[in-house]
């Protein structure tokens, strides 16, 4: 498990952006937490991370999935696979989007509100909460759910010197 102490959302987006750069092609992020925690800051850091402007990541709660590519020309890159279930009601309602042809794919999936696909989610992911501790403070901690993500966090902690 790995905690980080956010006390602004340029440090939530900081975060996200070193964060990213440790994963590949078909990692699933699951974000957890309430409304207005950081979520979506959180996935413009991300987003910032793999060169994509970060102002185009919006909370996609009517469309529910958003894929972001770097830059309208590029043929490179990691693409940005960004998932909010807020408005889904029913888990089942998750097979009619076809969620699975982004999982595993070429791009990273990072999910909003991933409780709401319950039964749903990979049996391998990164679990990521995010607890509003103040204002402008958040608490972001990070589970490896897999030997993948076991690895990718230790990479992290080893690369940036955290505890």
């Amino acid at each position: 498990m790995l905690r980080i102490i956010s006390r602004s959302e340029k440090e939530t987006i900081d975060f996200g952006s070193r964060f990213v750069r440790l994963l590949s092609g078909g990692d699933i992020v699951c974000l957890f937490g309430t409304l207005g925690a950081g979520k979506t800051i959180l996935v413009k850091g991300m987003a910032r991370g793999l060169g994509i402007n970060k102002d185009e990541v919006i909370s996609p709660s009517f469309v529910l999935i958003r894929e972001y590519r770097r830059g309208k020309r590029a043929k490179t890159g990691i693409p940005l696979y960004h998932f909010d279930l807020y408005r889904l009601k029913n888990p089942g309602d998750i097979l009619n989007l076809g969620y699975e042809e982004y999982f595993y794919n070429q791009g990273i999936t990072v999910i909003e509100w991933a409780e709401r696909m319950a039964g749903y989610l990979p049996p391998e992911f990164l679990k990521v909460e995010i607890e509003i501790k103040g204002e402008t403070e958040r608490a972001i901690r990070l589970t490896a759910k897999g030997q993948r993500y076991r690895k990718i966090l230790k990479n992290y902690k080893n690369e940036y010197s955290c505890n």
